[in-house]
């Protein structure tokens, strides 16, 4: 049987073709008009975090002299605390200003003994122990001296003796406990039960101001 619109009545003609064209629509917003709205969303969504990356970059590009300060400010705090406490022990370095600056106070080091470094959380303790020979005036402006290194020097244990034979260049001898710091290159882990070993303990101290 052939099937032809054109035997049906015109109302139904319209109608036919009313219905299809409805259909056609129906077909191209399901099968076009959906998808391509979904896909601009995607596209969209995508370029607003684009935008929102390039903004950001942006702020950031602003405040890039800002932070290149701030590295160069800390990068000089570094240097500064690295004069202050070395990373290295350095015995050759140590003696040579302690025997400068002995000279330079009439005074005599008669011993110079670096003894085993005592290890802390961020630095090492570097005990050194000295037997000096002058007057009690030059050992004070030695000690004085010593007090005004770059490198934090504490003075303990201090045991001061009069000679048995005494001279207008020396009538003392003296003996002590010199503790230079070590900073180390990577902080030592905490002691099992230790004060401070746990989650949020309070910062490890700085060491001591340094004594004459």
């Amino acid at each position: 049987m052939e099937l032809t619109l054109t035997k049906l009545p015109w109302y139904a003609q319209v109608g036919a073709f009313v219905a299809l064209a409805v259909g056609g629509c129906g077909v191209f917003f399901y099968y076009y008009e959906m998808p391509a709205k979904a896909d601009l969303v995607t596209r969209q969504t995508q370029l607003d975090a684009l935008r929102g990356d390039i903004s950001k970059g942006l702020n950031t590009a602003k405040k890039l002299p800002e932070f290149q300060a701030q590295v160069a400010d800390l990068e000089g705090r570094l240097k500064n605390l690295k004069q202050i406490l070395p990373e290295e022990k350095d015995a050759a370095d140590l003696l040579n200003r302690m025997q400068t600056v002995a000279a330079q106070s009439n005074m005599i080091i008669k011993g110079f003994k670096p003894n085993p470094p005592v290890t802390k959380q961020l630095h090492a303790e570097w005990p050194i122990t000295l037997e000096l020979e002058g007057t009690y005036h030059n050992l004070a402006t030695f000690f004085d001296r010593v007090g005004k290194f770059t490198r934090i020097v504490n003075i303990t244990g201090l045991d001061v003796k009069g000679r048995d034979r005494p001279d207008a260049n020396g009538s003392i001898t003296a003996t002590c406990t010199a503790t230079t710091f070590v900073l180390l290159d990577k902080p030592a882990p905490p002691k099992p039960g230790a004060r401070g070993a746990g989650p949020g303990a309070a910062p490890a101290t700085a060491p001591p101001a340094r004594g004459a």
